[in-house]
């Protein structure tokens, strides 16, 4: 059987093939699979999310600064260069807190897929694993690197480039996330291997992640409420990729443990 490592390593050297009609029908089937229960999580959390921010900015603020000339204020409000660094350091932290939670949309994905069944709590069943510290670590890291880009091109009064290399940091390491959950790698081999991979087929896998995307956006057609059904074609594309690229049937996982120590 072969491992992820010696799979990793075969695309090293010989590269793989990636179908983007093939690919796309099987996002778009586990999708189907997933978009009910995923779209009530989400749901879910929004609205938590949303009565929790709201509940933090009164608390800050107070009720009676919520007006229109509140908003327009800290609309054009540009933030100190140090002020903007610890925001962009507490964004990382907060991304890396939620990395179990997305790594558990596309545990679901795989469930799916598998015919196996999944609950509210396959969401965060990473939280609670061995997995987590290197979800936290790959997710800080990467976080920290773009927000660190941003932060020195705006020293240098270089606007909008830092989104250029801030989406290109977060398209060469799409699949760092399913190296780490399927794949067995710690958090510096999956973040390398992503890049690795996904230079092999950038284009491809670019246009399946703008598809996605943009059929996620959809969900603003009912209300943007819709939008929380919909987000869920993301992590099975994701996924999708990921299983065309990898023979997960054949990842020894047992042996792949320990050994993610890829040159």
């Amino acid at each position: 059987m072969k491992s992820t490592l010696y799979q990793i390593e075969e695309i090293r050297k010989n590269g793989y093939a990636l179908d983007f009609s093939n690919v796309f029908n099987h996002a778009f089937e586990n999708y189907k699979k997933i978009a009910l229960y995923a779209g009530l999580i989400l749901l879910v959390f929004s609205i938590l999310a949303f009565f929790l921010g709201s509940g933090i900015l009164i608390s800050l603020y107070g009720v009676q600064h919520f007006n229109e000339e509140f908003f327009k204020n800290l609309q054009n409000e540009q933030p100190e260069n140090s002020v903007f660094l610890i925001y962009s350091v507490v964004i990382a932290f907060v991304a890396a807190i939620f990395s179990p939670f997305a790594a558990g949309f596309l545990k679901m994905a795989d469930c799916a897929d598998r015919d196996e069944s999944f609950s509210a709590s396959t969401i965060f069943s990473y939280y609670t694993s061995r997995y987590f510290p290197p979800l936290f670590i790959a997710t800080l890291i990467i976080s920290l690197l773009g927000g660190l880009i941003s932060v020195l091109f705006n020293l240098i009064g270089v606007l909008y480039v830092e989104t250029i290399f801030t989406v290109a940091i977060s398209f060469f390491t799409t699949l760092t996330i399913p190296l780490i959950i399927f794949g067995n790698l710690n958090a510096i081999d999956a973040i390398k291997s992503s890049i690795m991979i996904v230079s092999k087929q950038p284009l491809t896998i670019l246009l399946l992640i703008i598809v996605g995307s943009l059929a996620s956006m959809v969900g603003f057609i009912g209300c943007c409420i819709g939008i929380v059904f919909t987000i869920p074609i993301t992590y099975s594309v994701k996924y999708a990729i990921y299983c065309a690229i990898f023979n997960m049937e054949d990842e020894n996982s047992i042996d792949s443990i320990g050994k993610s120590d890829l040159e």
